[in-house]
């Protein structure tokens, strides 16, 4: 049998080439994703292990709960150095400073550490030198790019005085995958400079290197024996292992979603698999009933299907591990560099190899079973009839599969409805893919009444077009079962693709309404986090109050914080804060003032029309929940800001009265009283309600009139956030140069133009969606990939029926178009299925997590989808079509 098996698959091995074709595509994204993760893996451990290693202990302050933990002091150091062990150490410095990019302007919406370390320091130039001077610098290397400064460039940095000093960049610092500084980027200095530059004090790393005759281990232990239960002492490997494994968490996550779609392309290629062994298993019933007459058991036959299927799945699988290292090793030199990992060697572990050796294998011979077991049910004899051909194919739908196909739509459309009565939440994409499965396998089980159903209404028009066109229709419905396994393939990646369009779409469309309602403006300007603003002029007015406020130096009153520190405020937690703005949806800032000479200067531009500034505190309503309460100065609610309202009119807003957030309302409806709590001695504001706004949206928390604001937070005298209107006949860049003119002098504010926002927010939404859209596109090349293998199979056993079809008449133009319209049609009724399933999956998917979700289907995209899915079944029907043409009409009608 095993003789018989290996002279099958040499007879029969055009046949599998599409077969193997989508075995090997399904491999390689799954063993490239393996390398690809591996890769990266390995270069961040690398880099990590070769910074921590050089020296031999590391001591970090030790957590101290909630509270920041104390640094270690200059006197620890000392005695550091000072112990047999040590042959030297050093201390890291660390504060933060304010670097201006090549306009002049703060970078980033954080400050950068700034940072001094020695000689003996887990950390080396990797091009030029350390400062050595108090007119040197260095960035590290991903802040430099950044930014586009090169060593001998002329740096400028705001020293405590916001005054600007210019620095020479002698080097460039690799500080690798530590958190601490990948997020904000890093400053280098001197000792004594970084002390003149920043408020650092006593040290955030004391690292020490080995005395000879001294083990790394020694040295942890010396060490942590000066400084005791006020740092945490780890050897050099320690801390690096326990660095990378922090590191290597996004490589972990990346390596997960990449799986997934690994995933659902051999989801997709198991799908073509069974359906190429189907027909072929089908077709070949003659054959393998001879074999049972001469001699051969079932038992035989059917451990021959599945030893021919291990031999198709176990090379397939081979050169899909072979491609599959090349895909990982490309995605690691593309890709390496924008996940900060540039110049990673190629790591290709035995597990990476094995699983797509196993995956591969194990997915075809699982596939071939059903066929196989199929195979060997059907009589010898009725086998070699020859009506018994396909007989396993041709079978109707029976009222059992229509019961259990719409018990299976009726269980999802029940999980979706589940998914919204929950409302918002994170499980709810998880219900709502549950409930997609579930319609999948509705789909596989009605599958040939679907075929017949929509092949009869869409096959009416076309059946008048021409006779080619008539027969490709009644081809279609000939064989339902086929064409409905043949098409599941692409209805899963159409699904999938069009309900992750529609879950973009949506996500773009409901955050640009919420960016239109929270900032109906041109511009937003708002203080570097982490610094402190220019203090506002003496004796400068609470503008938009209508009365006086203390000289903005003067000292605040008694129990009453620093302006500007919104952290310290009472009635200030930023855990709640932040708590409580995931639940509402909108994060308000706690970040420095704005000076009112800025909005003072805004005011004086004749291309501005009106400067709208908020002032914002949070308040303690009991327990654990805080309230935000804001003001907005020159800012008409409900016209210049406005949210969806529960109930009441935001325009009646004004002085003792208030629009609350439905979340913070607790029960009460417009026409109640609302107390507002005051601050740091003022009295508390009984406040009529004149509007209820909806959770997730703007104007979240109290929003005050002005005066009010005053009377219950006098303290609060600066702006938080400016919103710029531009007059309508005004020049953009007239515009952008009266806005960047008003804070020229004040370069820590950020200037940001709303609709530069939502351009950048959109093209992340965008190269996301294109992103996913690539990795989908390869289960909908497996699937187009198993329609031409369905193509194929049908054209060879029909050799004769085209041949006769030739005979009476019919061209080899109309028996090429015949069979590219009933490909075209078949990729149409997947798509077509595929397409209806995203938009319903894509907008559950997208309201059980998006609060107030604007639907938007993305009729653009998914146009060129159905574009795209008459193109594939053209190409599909290609060489299928040019074989039944090219067959000769004497040679098939006299082959049986």
């Amino acid at each position: 049998m095993l003789r018989t098996t290996l002279a099958g698959l040499r007879l029969h091995k055009s046949r599998y080439v599409t077969t193997v074709l989508a075995i090997m595509l399904g491999v390689m994204f799954t063993t490239g994703t393996m390398v690809f993760a591996d890769t990266l893996e390995a270069g961040y451990e690398k880099t990590v292990m070769g910074s921590a290693t050089s020296v031999d202990a590391i001591a970090v302050p030790a957590e101290g709960g909630e509270e920041e933990p104390a640094p270690l002091t200059e006197e620890a150091l000392t005695e550091i150095r000072a112990l047999p062990q040590v042959a030297g150490a050093d201390g890291l410095a660390e504060g933060q400073v304010v670097l201006l990019d090549s306009e002049g302007r703060a970078s980033g919406f954080v400050p950068p550490a700034a940072v001094s370390f020695g000689e003996h320091t887990r950390f080396s130039a990797e091009e030029g030198d350390l400062p050595a001077g108090g007119d040197e610098i260095a960035l590290a290397v991903s802040t430099a790019e950044q930014l586009g400064f090169g060593v001998g460039d002329t740096v400028t940095v705001l020293d405590p005085d916001q005054e600007k000093r210019e620095f020479t960049l002698t080097g460039l610092v690799e500080f690798g995958a530590d958190p601490r500084y990948s997020y904000s980027g890093v400053v280098v200095f001197d000792h004594a400079t970084l002390g003149g530059m920043t408020a650092a004090e006593g040290y955030v790393e004391i690292d020490a290197v080995a005395a000879e005759g001294y083990t790394d281990r020694q040295v942890a232990d010396a060490v942590a024996g000066v400084l005791g239960a006020d740092a945490e002492v780890l050897t050099g490997e320690e801390f690096g292992v326990a660095l990378a494994e922090e590191s290597g968490a996004d490589t972990a996550m990346l390596r997960v979603v990449l799986l997934l779609f690994s995933f659902i392309a051999m989801f997709v290629a198991g799908i073509v698999i069974y359906n190429t062994f189907a027909i072929l298993i089908a077709q070949r019933q003659r054959e393998l009933a001879l074999l049972r007459c001469v001699g051969a058991k079932r038992s035989q036959v059917f451990r021959s299907m599945l030893a021919e299927s291990l031999i198709v799945g176990l090379v397939a699988s081979a050169l899909g591990v072979l491609a599959g290292i090349g895909i990982g090793m490309a995605g690691a030199t593309f890709g390496g560099p924008l996940l900060g990992m540039d110049g990673a060697a190629l790591t290709v572990t035995p597990l990476a190899v094995a699983t797509g050796m196993v995956l591969g294998t194990v997915v075809t011979v699982f596939s071939a079973l059903v066929p196989a077991t199929r195979a060997t049910r059907v009589a010898p004899l009725a086998a070699l009839r020859t009506s018994a051909t396909a007989a396993g194919l041709e079978k109707g739908t029976g009222w059992v599969r229509v019961v259990l196909g719409l018990l299976a739509f009726a269980a999802s459309a029940a999980l979706v409805a589940v998914s919204q009565l929950a409302g918002p939440n994170q499980l709810g994409p998880v219900i709502v893919t549950g409930s997609a499965l579930i319609a999948f396998l509705g789909v596989v089980v009605l599958g040939p009444l679907l075929v017949r159903g929509i092949v009869n209404v869409v096959g009416l028009p076309l059946r008048r077009v021409g006779v080619p066109s008539m027969l490709a229709v009644d081809n279609s419905v000939r064989n339902p079962r086929r064409a409905a396994t043949a098409m599941i393939a692409l209805t899963v990646g159409a699904t999938l693709i069009t309900g992750y369009s529609v879950v973009s779409a949506s996500t773009e469309t409901t955050l640009t309404k919420m960016l239109d309602e929270q900032f109906p403006v041109d511009y937003q300007i708002m203080a570097q986090m982490g610094t402190e603003a220019v203090p506002a002029a003496e004796d400068a007015p609470a503008e938009g109050t209508g009365e006086e406020a203390a000289p903005a130096e003067a000292a605040p009153a008694e129990g009453a914080p620093a302006e500007g520190t919104a952290e310290e405020q009472p009635g200030t937690d930023p855990a709640a804060t932040a708590a409580d703005s995931e639940v509402e949806g909108l994060a308000l800032p706690l970040d420095p003032g704005i000076p009112a000479e800025v909005r003072d200067a805004l005011g004086e531009q004749d291309e501005l029309e009106r400067v709208i500034a908020d002032r914002n505190v949070y308040v303690e309503l009991g327990g654990d929940q805080s309230m935000p309460v804001t003001t907005y100065i020159n800012g008409r609610i409900g016209v210049d800001l406005t949210a969806d309202t529960v109930e009441g009119d935001l325009t009646d807003l004004g002085p003792g009265r208030v629009v609350v957030s439905e979340g913070y309302a607790d029960g009460a409806r417009v026409g109640d009283t609302f107390t507002v709590p005051g601050l740091w001695g003022a009295d508390d504001l009984e406040l009529d309600i004149v509007a209820i706004t909806e959770n997730g949206g703007g104007l979240t928390g109290a929003t005050v009139d002005p005066e009010d604001f005053a009377a219950a937070y006098p303290e609060v005298r600066e702006d938080r956030t400016l919103y710029v209107v531009a007059d309508a006949d005004a020049e953009a860049d007239r515009v952008r140069d009266a806005v960047l003119s008003s804070v020229e002098d004040h370069p820590t504010l950020q200037v940001m133009s709303v609709a530069e926002m939502k351009e950048q927010f959109t093209g992340i939404l965008d190269i996301a969606f294109y992103t996913v859209a690539a990795m989908l596109g390869l289960a909908i090349i497996i699937a187009v990939f198993g329609i031409a293998n369905t193509m194929a199979l049908s054209v060879l056993e029909r050799t004769r029926e085209s041949a006769l079809l030739r005979a009476l008449g019919l061209t080899k133009a109309q028996l090429r178009r015949m069979l590219s319209v009933e490909a075209v049609l078949l990729c149409l009724i997947g798509a077509g299925i595929g397409i209806v399933f995203g938009v319903l999956f894509g907008w559950a998917a997208a309201d059980s997590v998006l609060p107030n979700m604007v639907f938007a289907v993305p009729s653009g995209q998914i146009a060129v989808f159905i574009a795209v899915s008459v193109l594939a079944g053209l190409v599909a029907a290609v060489l299928p079509a040019r074989r039944a043409a090219g067959t000769s009409i004497t040679g098939a009608l006299a082959s049986e």
